[in-house]
């Protein structure tokens, strides 16, 4: 950074910057645990028969406990694309108005938790359901290790509740589907020819001011190779828009190719799963009694309003922490200790 002309490029000096933060974020609290421990031992000497330093030595081993929990967890932050941020889509599964209402319940917790992480988020794109909550969207999610964090979220999503859209009150399981890849930065090595590539424009949906939804503003691209899509509608300008949708699919198609070159981003992209009954990850119910539990790690809690508030740490964590080999075995021994 002191180098003569450092702040001459913008776009390098801020990538450096976001370097330099996330390496402080390494290292400093790391350094200061070390000096934490070091200062605790030499307390340690003091407190003979002294039961108000032993009481203040035990408050400051249970703050150190949870340093050290945290700098664990980071430690399992180290794939090539945990550092960057995360492009997260929710799908609506088969099950009509009860399956968009569950993706717009998911897309509200998703939201709410990047609020608590301190998270930038911005919708890319959207489409409603014919008569209640959305069919799917897309989410830009902007923070320190976003994706890292984010991709234990990736899979099918179970909810079961007393359907407020049923006038015979009975329950129902309704299924979403959530994709979640690391955003690449345009200079990232992705093939794409121009020529294999269809562009669609189309009028935006949904709520918007003046323009939005009065010009055919909104892009699709579609890689006709893979069929992969990216689109968005968030910009009132064609242009910003098509940037926004090639970004998509930049990412899309870098996850894409890691997947087919080496074994150890499958587990990064994730396999497709069918969005129905025993492919989930998670389940909900809300009905006959209240239960979060994630199926890949056990990891299960009562306060299912809290959870649907976006304080799904507990999951992400365990996600981390647990082996992706007994993560699978869980997956596929699992039973009916969901029902």
């Amino acid at each position: 950074m002191s180098q003569e002309g450092f702040w001459d490029n913008q776009e390098k000096s801020n990538k450096t910057m976001q370097e330099l933060k996330g390496l402080k974020n390494i290292v400093e609290p790391f350094a200061e645990c070390l000096k934490r421990v070091h200062d605790a031992k030499e307390f340690l000497s003091l407190t003979e028969d002294d039961e108000d330093l032993e009481k203040q030595l035990a408050d400051e081993a249970l703050v150190l406990e949870s340093q050290i929990d945290a700098l664990e967890l980071q430690a399992h932050l180290s794939g090539p694309f945990d550092q960057n941020n995360a492009l997260l889509s929710i799908n609506a599964g088969a099950g009509g108005t009860e399956s968009c209402d569950w993706a717009s319940m998911l897309m509200r917790m998703y939201l709410r938790h990047a609020d608590l992480k301190g998270y930038k988020c911005e919708t890319i794109d959207i489409l409603n359901g014919d008569e209640a909550g959305i069919k799917n969207v897309t989410l830009r999610i902007e923070g320190d290790k976003a994706y890292g964090y984010l991709k234990s979220e990736k899979g099918v999503h179970r909810l079961v509740r007393i359907s407020p859209f049923d006038a015979n009150k009975r329950r129902h399981t309704s299924f979403a589907s959530v994709e979640v890849i690391p955003e690449v930065d345009d200079d990232t090595e992705v093939d794409i020819d121009p020529s294999q590539l269809r562009i669609d424009v189309y009028r935006a949906s949904g709520p918007g001011g003046q323009g939005v939804n009065t010009t055919d503003s909104a892009v699709r691209i579609t890689h006709l190779p893979t069929n992969i899509v990216a689109q968005s509608q968030k910009e009132r300008s064609q242009l910003q828009n098509k940037a926004q949708a090639m970004k998509v699919l930049r990412a899309r198609l870098s996850a894409l190719k890691s997947q087919q070159q080496e074994e150890a981003m499958n587990k990064e992209a994730g396999d497709k799963q069918k969005i129905e009954w025993g492919s989930q990850i998670r389940s909900y119910v809300l009905h006959p009694y209240l239960m979060v539990k994630d199926h890949r790690t056990g990891a299960e809690t009562g306060n299912a309003q809290k959870v649907l508030d976006g304080e799904i740490d507990l999951f992400i964590e365990g996600f981390l922490k647990t082996r992706p080999e007994d993560r699978d075995k869980r997956l596929k021994t699992r039973g009916n200790d969901d029902v």
